[in-house]
C-alpha cells in the first residue's frame, strides 16, 4: 500500500520578534549572530500552550475535509515533548476542538524533538494494519518551549508553532518510501525539559550527539539501500532544524566524510539542495517536535517542484533518538500547501518590541500541574488584541480541576 503525507499546514504563532535585537538588548556575542542564520522568531503569548499550537495547525486542514474525508481520520497523533499531564495526553483536547468523530485512535508520543517522526511512524503502521479502505490518520507536531535554564544562546532560537499532517493512501505532498530508513539511538542527557515549563541541559553536547546521530543513521541507511549516496540519490535535504546554522554545519560534516567534498562544492550543494528548507526556521526559530516538518513545509514553498524530488530527511530527538528516511515529493505538493498561505501567516505576524516580549515572560505560560487557574490576558490586552482577538483560533481560557478549558480568540 502506497502512504505518505496527502496535506499538511503550520502554525507560526501570532507575535513576532526581532532576533538582532535580542542579541543586542541581552548582551550577547554578535560574532555568534550569523551563526544562527535567523533573523526572527515567533512568540507564543501565556494564553497559548501546545494544545493550542496543535489545534491552531490542524484546524485549517480538517476543516477543508468533506464529511467523508473527516470521517477516515482514525488515529490523532500528537508528537510532543511538551505534555500537559502525565496521564492525559494532549490529543484528547486536540480530537474534541477539532470536533472529530468518536471512532478514532487518541493518543500522545513524547521523545523531544523525535516525537513528530515518531508519530508519523506510528501512523503509517496503524494505517498499513487498518482494514478501512482510505482511512487516514492526523499527525500533529507540537510544543510550547518554556523558560530555558543557563544556556543564554538558546533563548535566541527559542520559536513557537506547530505542524499537522494528514496521512493517508493519497500521499500528494510525501511519498514514503517503504523500508528506507537508517537508526541510531543512545542514552545521551544533552538536552531535557525536567518540568514542563523549563528547559535545561548542555547545548554543546546535544551538537555532537545530533552530528554524530546524522552520520551513523545515514551510515545504517546506506546499508539498508544499497547504493544509495548522499549526494546523487537525493533532491533535497531536510534536517530537523533548531537553527539553520546548525544544520549548515551539520550538512558540512556529512558531505566531508561521505564524499570528501571540497568547501566551495559543499557550499554550491548547500545552497542548491538544503538552503530552501530553512526560510521558515529563519523566521520561526526552533519548533521542536515541528522542526523537521516546518522544514518540508520550508522546501515545499520555495524548492521546484514541477517533477517528483526524492528528498532524505534526518530527524533528531534529544535523550536520544535518530532516523535518516527518505521519500518523494509530488508536483501537487506546493498547491496543496499554498491552500493554507503560510507565507502570507508569516508576514501577518504581529511584531513585538523587547519591552512587550519581556513583559509576556513575566506572566508566564500556564503550564501543566495547576489545579485551578484564571488566564487573564489583561496584563498584555494591547499585544491580544493585535495578536489573537478576533481571529478564530484557540486559547487556554482557564483551568478547572485540573482540566484545561479553551475558547476561540
Amino acid at each position: 500500500m502506497t502512504l505518505g503525507v496527502e496535506t499538511a499546514n503550520a502554525y507560526v504563532g501570532r507575535a513576532v520578534l526581532d532576533v538582532r535585537e535580542l542579541f543586542e538588548v541581552r548582551g550577547l556575542d554578535l560574532a555568534r549572530f550569523g551563526n544562527l542564520m535567523m533573523a526572527e522568531k515567533s512568540v507564543n503569548l501565556p494564553c497559548e500552550d501546545p494544545v493550542t499550537n496543535a489545534v491552531n495547525a490542524a484546524k485549517p486542514l480538517v476543516d477543508s475535509l468533506c464529511e467523508e474525508d473527516r470521517d477516515s481520520i482514525e488515529a490523532v497523533i500528537v508528537g510532543t515533548e511538551s505534555g500537559l499531564d502525565f496521564g492525559k495526553p494532549l490529543s484528547t483536547y486536540v480530537h474534541h476542538y477539532l470536533g472529530l468523530g468518536r471512532r478514532c485512535r487518541s493518543f500522545e508520543v513524547k521523545h523531544a524533538c523525535y516525537g513528530g517522526t515518531a508519530a508519523l511512524r506510528t501512523a503509517l503502521g496503524l494505517l498499513a494494519q487498518s482494514p478501512r479502505p482510505g482511512a487516514r490518520a492526523l499527525v500533529v507536531a507540537a510544543d510550547a518551549g518554556g523558560s530555558v535554564t543557563a544556556m543564554p544562546y538558546w533563548e535566541p532560537s527559542h520559536g513557537a508553532g506547530a505542524v499537522a499532517l494528514l496521512v493517508g493512501d493519497r500521499p500528494d505532498v510525501l511519498e514514503l518510501d517503504p523500508g528506507a530508513a537508517g537508526l541510531y539511538s543512545y542514552e545521551v542527557m544533552d538536552t531535557c525539559r525536567p518540568s514542563a515549563d523549563l528547559a535545561a541541559g548542555d547545548s554543546d553536547l546535544s551538537l555532537l550527539a545530533y552530528l554524530e546521530c546524522l552520520d551513523r543513521s545515514f551510515a545504517d541507511y546506506r546499508a539498508t539501500v544499497p547504493g544509495a549516496d548522499i549526494v546523487d540519490t537525493f533532491d533535497h535535504l531536510v534536517f530537523h532544524s533548531p537553527f539553520g546554522g546548525m544544520v549548515k554545519g551539520a550538512h558540512r560534516q556529512l558531505l566531508r566524510k561521505a564524499k570528501r567534498m571540497a568547501p566551495a562544492g559543499i557550499e554550491a550543494d548547500f545552497g542548491a539542495r538544503v538552503a530552501g528548507s530553512l526560510g521558515y526556521t529563519a523566521r520561526i526559530g526552533n519548533t521542536y517536535a515541528a522542526g523537521l516538518f516546518m522544514a518540508l513545509c520550508s522546501l515545499v514553498e520555495h524548492g521546484d517542484f514541477t517533477e517528483p524530488r526524492r528528498i532524505g530527511l534526518f530527524s533528531y530527538g534529544s535523550g536520544c533518538a535518530s532516523e535518516f528516511y527518505s521519500g518523494v515529493v509530488g508536483p501537487e505538493a506546493p498547491a496543496r500547501l499554498a491552500d493554507f498561505k503560510i507565507g502570507e501567516r508569516l508576514d501577518n505576524r504581529h511584531r513585538l518590541t523587547m519591552g512587550d516580549y519581556d513583559r509576556l515572560g513575566r506572566h508566564g505560560a500556564h503550564a501543566g500541574g495547576a489545579a485551578d487557574s484564571e488566564v487573564d490576558v489583561g496584563p498584555y490586552q494591547d499585544v491580544y488584541e493585535q495578536a489573537l482577538a478576533g481571529r478564530g483560533l484557540l486559547v487556554l481560557d482557564r483551568v478547572v480541576n485540573y482540566h484545561r478549558r479553551y475558547r476561540w480568540s
